[in-house]
């Protein structure tokens, strides 16, 4: 009697497992993958939906990066306009790198201000009339106690003492002619001084 019976076997039915690999459901593998995040690819798709919605696929699909690139322009300018505001002295034009202006190479004490600036613009040395104006008005500020004048003092330094926006305009009017190489005219002394005189009075916080 024979015992023995045909050894089993298993065909791979690869018709089947083809159809099963190439079926979306069965890819398992995607889960564990992460996917690359484009940062500004996510926020191009979601801008596009965005514009598709208002202006329909045809206007998303052709300008939306162009607009997302004019957006970005605009903030960068918006940056660079608030930290020009608040720093203009970043902003100054030199041919080298200069240090913080020290009032240690010009002293408020011992100069005849009045005639210095009348010497400069009589010379029409426009430049110097700035610098003694501005000096002059550091002057008063101390006899006023305004603020505690120190030679190692930068003129931003004031600012934090005088809180005044006409203060501040004179200061930037300063500092770029003196260290930005802007041209320093007679409209511009006029314009520092009617500063000065808004300062003295108080001026606008």
């Amino acid at each position: 009697m024979n015992l023995t019976s045909p050894t089993d076997t298993l065909v791979c039915d690869t018709t089947q497992l083809a159809r099963w690999q190439s079926d979306p459901a069965y890819n398992y593998n995607r889960e564990l993958i992460a996917p690359e995040i484009n940062l500004f690819e996510w926020i191009n798709k979601q801008f596009g939906e965005f514009l598709r919605e208002i202006f329909g696929s045809r206007f998303a699909d052709e300008y939306s990066e162009l607009i997302l690139v004019c957006i970005a322009v605009f903030i960068l300018l918006l940056v660079s306009w608030f930290v020009y505001k608040k720093r203009p002295e970043l902003f100054m034009r030199s041919g080298k790198r200069t240090l913080p202006y020290a009032v240690e190479e010009d002293t408020i004490y011992g100069v005849d201000f009045p005639e210095g600036i009348n010497e400069a613009l009589s010379q029409r040395n426009y430049r110097e009339a700035v610098r003694l104006l501005y000096l002059q008005t550091l002057k008063r500020l101390s006899d006023a106690a305004r603020i505690e004048w120190q030679p190692y003092k930068t003129p931003t330094q004031y600012l934090y003492e005088v809180r005044l926006s006409a203060f501040r305009q004179l200061t930037n009017h300063f500092l770029q002619v003196r260290y930005g190489n802007f041209e320093a005219t007679e409209e511009l002394f006029r314009t520092m001084r009617a500063l000065q005189e808004e300062i003295e009075k108080g001026g606008v916080s």
